[in-house]
């Protein structure tokens, strides 16, 4: 009987670490108790750990600020039925006329009911319909980013692809499958949640916006209040804290030169067991395809992959 396929993620997402998996496996702890992935994007991470069966018998609990990602999660996992028609629906319309459906979806019925849908601690009701909705812009919006304006509107220009992948009902059953898997929680919330619930032995995988290496390279804005240099301090202090506490820390990173003084030479990191490896990844967002392509990014752990 042939293997089951993996897990791949269903969304694209800025900072998305699929490429960057072979590197970050170096430092899956080989005994673990909870894993907690806060900044959960599109799971890469994740989905992976699923896959190959890491996560097995194990509690997980995966955390967004971001109201629609968490949304459509939940959607994807109670009702994959009805998430999968609509992106049928949604296909065959994008094949008749792609850019003036894209418009007609993102500002027509998209924003119009995700703001009706919006509950005042800032969570977000999904449907199927919005589900497909976001998936759907999700593949055919210029480089898959998920960025907002000021009043919380999404607002990327449609891409320019041939031939895109909108509905792929077995990746989508995948996922669907495994967030459903027994003990995997969905929680909207900030980052800072696992400072009050992250447990000695638990292994919690940090994958924030990175800290932009230029002015014009700040790719943070996935939801309306932005990931600033004040959040990535206060990041790094839960990181430290988690450490101290016996949680096994991984976190990736832009390797700026603020993420530098933050982790590698931080006394207070340091001390924490906390350690900083350069990698090479490929940047896939960025405005001109020129400046695309391998660039150094941060790991940084208290776990040492030579004692895996």
């Amino acid at each position: 009987m042939p293997p089951a396929p993996p897990v791949l993620p269903l969304l694209k997402w800025a900072g998305g670490k699929r490429q960057l998996l072979p590197e970050l496996r170096r430092f899956y702890p080989r005994e673990f108790g909870r894993y907690l992935e806060p900044f959960f994007g599109s799971g890469a991470v994740f989905f992976d750990l699923q896959s190959t069966g890491r996560l097995r018998g194990r509690d997980v609990i995966l955390i967004d600020s971001n109201a629609d990602l968490i949304g459509c999660y939940e959607t994807v996992r109670d009702a994959p039925g009805a998430v999968t028609e609509e992106l049928d629906r949604l296909a065959m319309a994008h094949a008749r006329g792609a850019r003036a459906h894209y418009f007609a979806v993102r500002d027509a019925r998209f924003n119009p009911l995700r703001d009706q849908r919006r509950q005042p601690d800032g969570r977000i009701v999904y449907t199927p319909d919005l589900a497909a909705m976001l998936i759907y812009l999700n593949r055919t919006g210029f480089n898959g980013l998920f960025r907002v304006n000021a009043s919380g509107a999404f607002n990327v220009p449609p891409g320019r692809y041939e031939r895109p992948a909108i509905a792929d009902r077995g990746k989508l059953a995948r996922v669907a499958d495994a967030l459903a898997s027994p003990g995997v929680c969905l929680r909207y919330d900030s980052f800072e949640w696992t400072l009050g619930h992250a447990r000695t032995g638990d292994f919690v995988y940090f994958d924030p916006p990175y800290a932009p290496l230029s002015r014009t390279a700040n790719f943070t804005g996935y939801t309306a209040s932005r990931f600033g240099s004040s959040q990535q301090h206060r990041l790094q202090e839960v990181a430290i804290a988690l450490a101290e506490r016996g949680c096994h820390v991984l976190m990736s990173n832009s390797a700026s030169d603020q993420i530098a003084a933050l982790y590698e030479r931080d006394r207070g990191a340091r001390a924490a067991g906390l350690r900083v490896r350069r990698v090479r990844a490929r940047r896939a967002i960025n405005r001109s395809a020129s400046r695309r392509g391998a660039i150094d990014e941060f790991l940084i752990s208290n776990i040492d992959p030579a004692d895996r």
